[in-house]
């Protein structure tokens, strides 16, 4: 969507001239005197303010005819964390039970003020709430291990059980003794923009672009098949999730091997693995999947299993096309459907075809 607000459109163009990283994937500004678009933090040479415009995604800068710029490559970097929020994430991993306060991140070069703004516009919470949550996440992951609530809350940093017990139940809605199951979220960046992925102990049971617009529906179900609360955590299937969806979008990775937990029919889960049997690199239609699942007659069923999938690319509903070849809906965006479709058939290998039904 392309911005005309011209107070809004000031405060951009002042963080386009001083390459504020806090903005870094806010806006896209279209160049009208070199026909690219860039991202806050681009080296080239500022234009003057009469000659851009702005955007709110890609696909708007697209749309009007920019081309992404070869500087800054807007495409590839508009929604990479800054390296402060990286810097001040690590800390957190290197000090899972330790509450890093204000001090410390100056101690280490980094503003207190702009990691909470950058907290507050991408998780929206403060990043003291969110070590709160990853600080409780772990503790009682100890406690599900065996470990007393006693011993596990006191090396969390809490000076009483009472405090403790308040920030678990005002987190989760119960006691920690009660046996509660967590479902982790973690939200990491990728080039088509941040994604979250949630985790049981089990495996991942949700990987989503964060502006899907059933989300908030998808994170309700999940809380009640599993009869669990979802907590900002990360955990061995979460780390690996990012690491291989890092390893796809760079091209390295065609198949995935993270484990994963999705609550489904019998016949959901059957399309779900239909769906990942569709060779990377190959798109097909909903007729011919529901023919090589056996169930010719079942093309509507197929396409509502398909909806309700809640793992973006490791299930690859985005090679689901129309039957006549044209882009279908697809929950990410048709943007980015193309785009994965276009990444795919540019790193495939070998000469394998899906059967078209």
């Amino acid at each position: 969507m392309k911005v005309t607000d011209s107070v809004q459109c000031d405060i951009w163009y002042q963080a386009l001239l001083d390459r504020a990283a806090e903005y870094t994937g806010v806006f896209f500004v279209g160049v009208k005197t070199t026909g690219v678009f860039c991202i806050s933090v681009c080296r080239a040479r500022k234009p003057k303010r009469e000659n851009v415009e702005f955007y709110r995604d890609v696909k708007s800068a697209l749309d009007a005819g920019f081309r992404p710029c070869k500087v800054c490559c807007p495409t590839e970097n508009a929604c990479s964390a800054p390296v402060f929020i990286g810097q001040a994430l690590q800390l957190v991993r290197d000090n899972p039970k330790t509450r890093i306060s204000d001090g410390e991140l100056c101690q280490h070069g980094i503003s207190p003020e702009r990691v909470r703004r950058w907290f507050l516009q991408n998780h929206g919470v403060t990043f003291q709430a969110f070590q709160r949550m990853q600080r409780v996440n772990v503790a009682l992951q100890e406690i599900k291990s065996g470990r007393s609530t006693t011993d596990a809350a006191f090396d969390s940093g809490y000076e009483s059980l009472s405090g403790f017990g308040y920030i678990c139940k005002k987190l989760t809605g119960h006691a920690p003794g009660e046996g509660l199951a967590v479902i982790v979220i973690h939200r990491f960046t990728t080039p088509l923009g941040p994604m979250f992925v949630c985790a049981t102990e089990r495996g991942v049971c949700l990987l989503e672009f964060v502006d899907r617009r059933m989300l908030e529906t998808e994170f309700s179900d999940l809380q009640k098949r599993f009869k669990a609360r979802i907590v900002a955590g990360e955990n061995h299937h979460t780390r690996q999730a990012e690491t291989e969806i890092g390893d796809y979008f760079a091209g390295r990775r065609q198949q995935f091997d993270m484990a994963l937990d999705m609550p489904g029919s019998a016949f959901q889960r059957a399309v779900w693995e239909g769906l990942r049997a569709v060779p990377f690199g190959e798109t097909t239609h909903y007729q011919a999947l529901a023919a090589t699942l056996g169930h010719p007659a079942a093309t509507r069923a197929v396409a509502a299993a398909n909806g309700a999938n809640r793992v973006a690319i490791v299930i690859p509903c985005h090679r689901i096309i129309g039957k006549d070849g044209s882009m279908t809906g697809y929950g990410g965006g048709l943007a980015r459907k193309e785009w994965l479709i276009s990444h795919e058939k540019k790193h495939r290998q070998g000469d394998i075809t899906f059967p078209s039904g």
